[in-house]
């Protein structure tokens, strides 16, 4: 399995960036995290940075178990990375009060695992179409689900950052997790903040899974994200994942 990727994070018209996002790439398995910090100036700039590096810390014990029982192994995971954040918080009064949202995708010869929490999306696309993308922990999420908005009025939706679900050191909200097929040769991943998708198309996030994209694409679309918020951009966190070759 021969994998590529492209990121790139961007305060956008913040004077902060409270995104964050992490990767571990060896022969083994690829981790690819996007996390987005809530809770105003440096308590969600911790929340995102803590959960990230938490994640990383934890990567050698759990991806020894993948084999095991995945699903449950990326829970775990995710589990004891919180309680890590807190040793990271040292204390800190703002933790109770620090949130982050995560887009995880753990990828090996075997498998394909993502985990969400919070409206930080992973999508999956082929050359011609997105296959699937996660589904927000958001209110206008559960307005489309229940048909009173269209998908393309979720972004503008003037709830559309009243999150149901995020993470804290105090584990008030459950992780998404789910198992897929591995991934295909010239299948894309990715994995963004709100701050992207909000202002970019669903026909353009599809221009990442041509075999021709590169950061450059990553990067215009990036610029375009920020443009189109016409001065009120979030930060802006995105990372594309392709397969180059088959596992064997």
């Amino acid at each position: 399995m021969e994998l590529e990727f492209f990121q790139l994070t961007s305060a956008g018209d913040r004077t902060v960036n409270q995104d964050y996002m992490a990767h571990i790439v060896n022969n083994d398995y690829g981790l690819f995290i996007v996390a987005d910090g809530l809770g105003g100036h440096q308590a969600g700039e911790k929340a995102s940075q803590f959960f990230c590096q938490s994640m990383l810390q934890c990567a050698k014990t759990y991806s020894k178990k993948m084999p095991q029982n995945p699903g449950d192994v990326l829970s775990d995971w995710i589990d004891d990375a919180i309680d890590h954040m807190k040793i990271l918080f040292a204390g800190d009064e703002t933790a109770c009060k620090a949130y982050t949202t995560c887009a995880i995708l753990y990828l090996d010869k075997d498998r394909t695992l993502t985990a969400h929490c919070g409206d930080s999306r992973v999508y999956r696309m082929n050359p011609h179409e997105i296959l699937w993308r996660t589904r927000d922990h958001s209110i206008p999420q559960d307005l489309l689900e229940a048909g009173l908005i269209t998908e393309p009025e979720l972004a503008s939706h003037p709830d559309q950052n009243q999150l149901t679900r995020s993470i804290n050191v105090n584990k008030l909200h459950p992780v998404d997790v789910q198992a897929f097929p591995r991934i295909k040769k010239d299948e894309t991943f990715l994995l963004c903040s709100d701050g992207f998708w909000e202002n970019v198309r669903p026909s353009e996030i599809l221009q990442l899974a041509d075999l021709k994209s590169n950061k450059e694409k990553l990067a215009k679309l990036g610029r375009l994200s920020v443009y189109r918020a016409m001065g009120r951009s979030d930060n802006v966190t995105v990372l594309a994942v392709r397969c180059r070759q088959s596992s064997n």
